[in-house]
C-alpha cells in the first residue's frame, strides 16, 4: 500500500449523505453558573433561531446539543466565539396526527431494528404548517430514513427549518 504523495489511495466513500439531515450542533462546557446563557446570547442578536436545545450535563462538564435554523451561520458564530463543538447528523420527523405519535415512529424503527440514541423536541413548529417535531439521533440514519419514508413519516431537511 502507498501513502503519501503520488499515492493511488481514492477516500471516496461507498455511500454518499443522501437522506434529509439536520446538522446538530455539541457545544462543550465548564458546568457554571451562566454558561448556557453565554452560549444563547450568541444568537441574541441575529436572526438565527434556536430551533431545539438539549442539555447533557455531568459534575464537570455539559454537552449543549443545539439545531440552529441557520447551520452555516451557526457555525460561524461558534467559530468566533472559540467555543469547542462538533456536529452530528438528526433525522428531524413530524409528529404524526393520532393519540399516540412517539409510539407510531418507534414502533416504525423497531420493525427495522434501528436502535434510537436519543430524541427530544423542537422548540418551534417546523416546515410550511408548523408542525411539531421530533429530532432523533439513530444507529442507521440511511435505513431510518428508508424505513420511516415507506411508512409515510415526513421528513424534515434543514431548509424546512427557516420556513
Amino acid at each position: 500500500m502507498s501513502f503519501g504523495e503520488g499515492a493511488n489511495t481514492s477516500f471516496d466513500t461507498a455511500h454518499g449523505r443522501d437522506w434529509p439531515s439536520v446538522r446538530q450542533f455539541n457545544v462543550f462546557l465548564a458546568n457554571r453558573l451562566g454558561a448556557l446563557m453565554e452560549v444563547v446570547r450568541r444568537f441574541e442578536s441575529t436572526d438565527v433561531r434556536i430551533v431545539s436545545l438539549t442539555v447533557v450535563e455531568s459534575a464537570d462538564c455539559a454537552i449543549i446539543r443545539m439545531v440552529l435554523s441557520d447551520p452555516e451561520r451557526a457555525f460561524e458564530i461558534f467559530k468566533a466565539a472559540k467555543l469547542p463543538f462538533t456536529e452530528s447528523d438528526l433525522l428531524v420527523v413530524k409528529l404524526p396526527d393520532g393519540g399516540q405519535p412517539l409510539v407510531q415512529i418507534c414502533k416504525a424503527l423497531l420493525s427495522a431494528e434501528i436502535s434510537i440514541h436519543y430524541a427530544y423536541p423542537l422548540l418551534v413548529g417546523v416546515g410550511h404548517d408548523g408542525s411539531a417535531a421530533l429530532a432523533l439521533h439513530v444507529d442507521d440514519h440511511e435505513l431510518a430514513t428508508n424505513v420511516l419514508r415507506s411508512k409515510d413519516f415526513t421528513l424534515f431537511t434543514e431548509d424546512d427549518l427557516n420556513s
